[in-house]
């Protein structure tokens, strides 16, 4: 039972935060792209998926840190440090994503339409919300690139496990 856990766990952790991480570091990019570029909608649309993504694997990644519980009291090691610094890791993590990226990401996808952008579409952003707007894509990819810093550390503590009698 514990190996099904443990591939469980490691399969939702590629299969759900994996995508989160991809998506939300391409994200600012595209806002950006999307505000000073010739194919503004096309840009637009994209980003627009990338935060859908976000929010879809948000809801499924639950299961990560769900099995990974389950996977440690199984192995006995709730209680080692290792295991408790990548709980607190993840727990860090989401904290971020839902509090700083997705709300971030919502905010640049909600930025003022200025009425004559790309031929008068209203798909442009306005031209004094510029600044503005390359100053929140920075902010948030400074926080995306943190967000997975912290899911780097988790991956790393959960492949070495300081202390482990298995050694790694």
């Amino acid at each position: 039972m514990t190996k099904l856990l443990l591939s469980l766990h490691v399969l939702a952790a590629i299969l759900a935060i994996g995508p989160i991480t991809v998506a939300a570091s391409m994200f600012p990019r595209y806002a950006r792209l999307s505000a000073s570029s010739d194919a503004p909608e096309a840009n637009g649309q994209i980003t627009a998926f990338l935060h859908k993504i976000c929010r879809g694997y948000t809801v499924v990644g639950i299961a990560v840190p769900v099995l990974g519980v389950a996977t440690g009291a199984r192995m006995g090691v709730l209680t080692d440090a290792w295991l408790l610094t990548s709980i607190a890791l993840t727990a860090a993590a989401a904290a971020l994503l839902l509090t700083v990226v997705l709300p971030g990401q919502a905010r640049l996808l909600a930025q003022p339409a200025d009425a004559s952008g790309a031929g008068g579409t209203g798909t442009g952003v306005a031209t004094n919300a510029m600044p503005e707007l390359r100053s929140a894509a920075a902010r948030l990819s400074m926080t995306t690139g943190m967000f997975n810093l912290l899911w780097a550390a988790v991956v790393v503590l959960m492949i070495v496990r300081p202390g482990s009698t298995t050694g790694a």
